[in-house]
C-alpha cells in the first residue's frame, strides 16, 4: 500500500522522498485530501505484470508461461487435436 503525501509536503521535500521512491517506496500525492496522482519507481515496474503486482497486489510468475505450452506436452486425454480435426475434415468431403 502507497503512503500518502500532500503536494505541500511532496514540494518542501522532494529529494527526501524521491530517494525514498529510488529505494521502491510508491506514494499517493493528495492535494486538500484527493488523490492527483501517484509517485512510483521507474524501470521494470513499469512493464504490465509490474504494475499489476505494484497496483493491484499481483504476484510475479514463478514459471516461465512458455514451458506450460511445450510443444509435446499433452494437457488433456485423449487423442491430439490435430488428429480430431484432420478426421473432421475427411468427414466433410
Amino acid at each position: 500500500m502507497a503512503s500518502r503525501v500532500g503536494v505541500r509536503e511532496l514540494r518542501q521535500n522532494l529529494s527526501r522522498y524521491l530517494e525514498q521512491v529510488k529505494g521502491g517506496a510508491s506514494f499517493v500525492v493528495t492535494e486538500r485530501g484527493r488523490e492527483v496522482a501517484r509517485l512510483t519507481p521507474s524501470g521494470p515496474r513499469d512493464s504490465v505484470v509490474g504494475r499489476l503486482v505494484t497496483e493491484r497486489g499481483a504476484t510475479m510468475p514463478t514459471r516461465d508461461l512458455l514451458e506450460l505450452f511445450a510443444p509435446g506436452r499433452q494437457s488433456a486425454s485423449g487423442p491430439p487435436s490435430g488428429h480430431v480435426l484432420d478426421e473432421l475434415r475427411e468427414e466433410r468431403l
